[in-house]
């Protein structure tokens, strides 16, 4: 699971990414993008990644 992770995230504007995280009270502040993405559900990340294309 967390190659597949790493392959989603990197398909993901930390930008995005960021704004789910804050939207549900996760720290983003010195955060590396896995290390968001591992915080959020998973459909949240693959939602990000379906509106990225």
């Amino acid at each position: 699971m967390g190659d597949k992770l790493e392959e989603l995230v990197k398909k993901i504007a930390a930008k995005n990414l960021r704004e789910e995280a804050k939207k549900r009270g996760i720290k983003t502040a010195c955060v590396k993008k896995i290390d968001i993405a591992k915080q959020l559900p998973r459909e949240v990340v693959e939602e990000l990644v379906r509106s990225q294309v």
